[in-house]
């Protein structure tokens, strides 16, 4: 592996079988397979990531992700995921996006202080570098870019 390929390699469970798989971010376009169960792994959407992910796929990936930390029952959470999924799908193989279900992950939650949902958080090298509240697409979207970039 190259060493742009390893900058952008992340570590997915596998949303079938569970499996966890090392996957490269810059071939997201040839639409990487799980190693155990052969089924597609999904990057242009985006990954939920439990809290027994969250070390290795958020705080592990070698390329920029960026967390979407939410609620099923949340109104404003519902109105920004289709905001969500748009840059999952325009930044395939860039960076990550994942959503973490503060719910089901009271632990995270607590560690990153994640008192208002929803809040995004981009995370680079397994560091916070910035968080937004609420729903601040133009924010978000700049910062997506200059991480990117």
């Amino acid at each position: 592996m190259t060493t742009a390929e390893a900058r952008k390699s992340v570590t997915l469970r596998c949303a079938f079988c569970a499996t966890l798989n090392q996957v490269d971010l810059s071939r997201a376009a040839d639409r990487p397979k799980c190693g155990e169960c052969a089924r597609p792994m999904l990057l242009d959407r985006p990954v939920a990531v439990s809290q027994d992910d969250f070390e290795r796929t958020v705080l592990g990936a070698t390329s920029p992700v960026l967390v979407d930390f939410y609620a099923d029952w949340c109104a404003p959470c519902k109105m920004v995921a289709p905001f969500i999924d748009e840059i999952a799908r325009e930044q395939t193989g860039k960076m990550l996006v994942v959503k973490v279900d503060t719910d089901r992950a009271p632990d995270i939650a607590m560690k990153y202080q994640i008192r208002s949902i929803p809040t995004l958080v981009v995370f680079e090298g397994g560091e916070e570098i910035e968080r937004s509240l609420g729903f601040e697409p133009e924010r978000v979207r700049a910062l997506v870019q200059r991480v990117v970039a």
